[in-house]
């Protein structure tokens, strides 16, 4: 999303920060003697992590992995080597529940603080994003290096020494690193440049090089003067949706929004301006008319009829009543700009005093959750010339901002996935509870029981209807049928993903999306990240589909032009005696096998992620098996539903006669 400031009155002033791109090591740099011997022996990219002591936090337990402690460690990064690191990123493999609460030095690019680290998190420089060599320094330790103080919180281990990470390693391209040797509390590595590794020639860049994410934000300063500055935010979605799109970030340093144009914010109240720093410093502003005072304003998109407001409307990619698009679906929907002047606060009275707000979020209604990053400083984003010259004209300073879909929590997605292959007679149905079990009686089913194997055509059911028909499957395959049946999914929209051939030349899968809502979906897209095998892509029969760029992996598909309407459940024919009807749609993908090396029913055949209108679907943990009997008995699935489909119609042809 981009957002761009357009300033009418001559008293609008534009700021723009200058960041240094030093940080402060400390005093002096460190003497000879004290840096640690993989440090002097180093030829790259020096690492090292040194942990702290911890202190006990309440409430306290007797459960020793329950017990949550304080811990604090301090990371460091020096460029030992002859070539600068541009956009430094060190991850730091944490495995003790972890919550990273504060680190000065450096901001975590998986999100703001305090952040759940569980799984690791990548450490990004802030403001010194580059390391410089000591060779174009003379040694300067504050430009070469950073010290990371990190403060956090994490649950388990014995004793008071804080436990380390289980590894630290440089994630930049290009870069290999050894395992990490620990020793006395501190961990350390060398990652040198990996010889193989063939970059791709880049633009080159002052600051650090733009990135692609699920929804991109750019923030823009257009115009900067003494105390105030106009900006612009510019949002763009390459595969998430969004509805009813609201925005929010926080002022660190006083800021409030006098005018806003192609958005506006949800509350509008100038107390809040009036009783702090800049009530003080503006005594004499109108506050009446400020677009918001708020610390944390929340930003909505104005409704389509205000486009062509001549006070608040009148941009381009505006007013959208907050929808946002794939661009691969709807380019004229995939953007969102709007403008915004900001007054600063002493000590920021000056043109080049330019900071952007933080902790940045952004939602909808029914849509996916996201998770930004920072605000990462980009080189200038370059405008078509007002004049309508064949010129470019530039931003005074950009930043970026990288908002990721989050992996929905367990039995809290919105959509899931059942597998099915023609090689096994048996459909692996979507996990129990996958979207949650919130309204449903846990006494007559179980919430955590793993899925029943079922008879493909048991997926064209409601779940209340396949019983009969799992307990006759599951004693003719010899499985165990318990005496409390697992939970349903409760998902109001699933995808079955069938592998439908494997050839020595080529593949294809068979996708059925189901709708089980009472409500019809309109205007819906699904994408499905196959990893390496996506490469291989040839085409999808009964749907538009494409490859998403830059990876390739990710097929995305929609429906034909006129045919893009998922229905509703609907009541069968007889309505006493037969189930209900989903809405579903399907259609065939093939795949070419230029990769040598797939390997179709050990997974390779089946989806890394799913998504359906941008919402990650949860999927099942486990794939069909292949059993080594006739290929003709993997037939069974597609035969069901044109069983299904044949009767229907013989009923409604003698209704008929």
């Amino acid at each position: 999303m981009k957002i761009r400031y357009l300033l009418a009155s001559p008293l609008i002033i534009l700021l723009f920060p200058t960041l240094s791109l030093a940080q402060d090591y400390g005093e002096d740099a460190p003497k000879t003697g004290t840096r640690p011997p993989g440090l002097v022996r180093c030829n790259g990219v020096y690492m090292s992590y040194s942990s702290g002591g911890r202190e006990k936090l309440y409430p306290r337990t007797n459960n020793a992995t329950a017990q949550a402690w304080s811990f604090k460690a301090t990371a460091m990064i020096v460029n030992t080597g002859i070539e600068e690191v541009k956009g430094w990123e060190m991850f730091v493999g944490y495995h003790h529940r972890e919550i990273i609460v504060s680190a000065t030095g450096a901001v975590s690019s998986d999100g703001d603080f305090p952040y759940d680290a569980s799984n690791g998190t990548t450490f990004i420089g802030s403001p010194n994003t580059d390391l410089k060599t000591s060779i174009e320094t003379a040694g300067d330790y504050t430009k070469i290096s950073t010290n990371i103080e990190i403060t956090g919180t994490l649950f388990g281990g014995r004793g008071t020494a804080t436990p380390l990470p289980k590894t630290i390693k440089l994630v930049n391209d290009g870069w290999q690193c050894p395992a990490a040797t620990s020793k006395g509390g501190t961990m350390q590595v060398c990652c040198k440049r990996n010889p193989k590794f063939k970059a791709k020639k880049k633009a080159k860049t002052k600051f650090t090089p733009r990135r692609h994410g699920d929804l991109n934000i750019i923030y823009d300063v257009l115009q900067a003067y003494k105390s105030n500055y106009m900006a612009q935010a510019n949002n763009d979605s390459p595969l998430g949706r969004l509805d009813h799109w609201n925005l929010t970030w926080e002022w660190m340093r006083g800021e409030f929004i006098y005018s806003l144009r192609g958005a506006y914010s949800a509350e509008k109240n100038p107390l809040e301006c009036l009783h702090s720093k800049a009530g003080q410093f503006y005594a004499d502003l109108d506050f009446s008319q400020v677009a918001t005072c708020q610390k944390k304003p929340i930003i909505k998109d104005l409704p389509a009829e205000r486009k062509e407001d001549k006070l608040i409307g009148m941009l381009p990619f505006c007013c959208k009543n907050g929808t946002l698009l794939p661009a691969l679906m709807d380019a004229s929907k995939s953007r969102a700009i709007f403008q915004l002047q900001v007054y600063k606060v002493p000590p920021d009275q000056n043109r080049t005093a330019l900071f952007p707000p933080q902790h940045w979020k952004i939602d909808g209604i029914v849509n996916p959750q996201y998770k930004c990053g920072p605000p990462v400083r980009v080189d200038p984003t370059g405008f078509p010339d007002p004049s309508g010259l064949q010129a470019t004209t530039y931003a005074i300073a950009s930043w970026q901002v990288i908002c990721n879909i989050t992996k929905p929590k367990p039995k809290a997605a919105r959509c899931c996935v059942s597998y099915s292959a023609f090689y096994n007679d048996s459909a692996i149905p979507c996990n129990t509870c996958a979207c949650g079990c919130g309204d449903i009686d846990t006494e007559t089913c179980n919430a955590n029981a793993r899925q029943l194997l079922l008879p493909p055509d048991s997926l064209l059911v409601p779940f209340e209807n396949r019983t009969l028909k799992t307990k006759v499957w599951a004693k003719r395959k010899h499985m165990a049928f318990p005496k409390k049946l697992p939970c349903p999914d409760n998902c109001g929209i699933s995808l079955n993903w069938h592998v439908n051939s494997d050839y020595a030349d080529g593949w294809s899968a068979r996708v059925t999306v189901f709708n089980w809502g009472a409500n019809a979906v309109g205007d819906w897209f699904a994408a499905v990240d196959l990893g390496k095998a996506g490469l291989g892509y040839e085409n999808v029969y009964s749907f538009n589909g494409t490859r998403v760029p830059p990876k390739n992996q990710t097929i995305f598909f929609q429906g034909l032009r006129g045919l893009n309407y998922l229905i509703g459940l609907t009541n069968g024919s007889h309505p006493a005696r037969e189930p209900k009807v989903p809405g579903k749609m399907q259609s065939v993908i093939s795949f070419k096998k230029h990769l040598g090396s797939l390997n179709i029913p050990r997974g390779d055949g089946f989806p890394k992620r799913v998504f359906f209108n941008g919402e990650e679907c949860a999927l099942p943990k486990f794939f069909p098996k292949k059993s080594y009997g006739t290929r003709l008995s993997g037939m069974r699935f597609l035969s069901s539903i044109l069983l299904v489909s044949t009767t229907f119609l013989v009923i409604i042809g003698f209704k008929g006669v």
